[in-house]
């Protein structure tokens, strides 16, 4: 059975494109899972873990206005730092992590509040809002699996798109 790391190992690798990681919540779950896999260093840039809130604007550049009006569990958040990560680790993508995984409420949001986003080439950008149930452990583990399918859903979606560009639209 393959790993949704591995799958979408596979395909960027197909591809010739890399990625970029930023962690907040998830704390390198995310960049474990990737290098788990062998022959990641193919396609994997590397991570940022910017669990403290000025990382994120500091490292990632992350609108700090953004952080101090909202805080750091937000879909905008979440986004900003895809891109961030993209653009400071030179990848063609960049994902991210951001929520809150227990056992107190963070920035007023409830635990199991979760925001995965995926940046790409050609303005790809997909946000996702998850709520989540369990402890802290099962937040943070499904964080990971739903942040690799929705990137594998992303790339499965945009290679299809330029597939069909590249047999004139059929």
């Amino acid at each position: 059975m393959t790993s949704g790391a591995a799958r979408v190992l596979r395909r960027l690798q197909e591809r010739g494109e890399t990625l970029a990681v930023a962690e907040s919540l998830t704390g390198g779950l995310v960049a474990a899972e990737l290098t788990d896999v062998p022959g990641a260093s193919q396609s994997f840039r590397g991570s940022v873990t910017a669990y403290a809130t000025s990382l994120k604007r500091d490292v990632l550049g992350v609108d700090g206005a953004l952080l101090d009006e909202r805080g750091a569990v937000d879909p905008s958040v979440a986004e900003a730092m895809a891109s961030g990560v993209r653009r400071v680790l030179d990848a063609d993508w960049g994902v991210s992590t951001t929520g809150v995984a227990g056992p107190e409420p963070q920035d007023g949001k409830a635990v199991g509040t979760v925001f995965i986003a995926v940046s790409g080439p050609h303005g790809v950008r997909k946000c996702a809002e998850l709520r989540l149930h369990g402890g802290r452990a099962d937040i943070r583990n499904e964080s990971v699996r739903s942040l690799l399918a929705l990137l594998s859903g992303e790339l499965g979606e945009n290679a299809r798109a330029q597939d069909t560009e590249q047999n004139g639209g059929n």
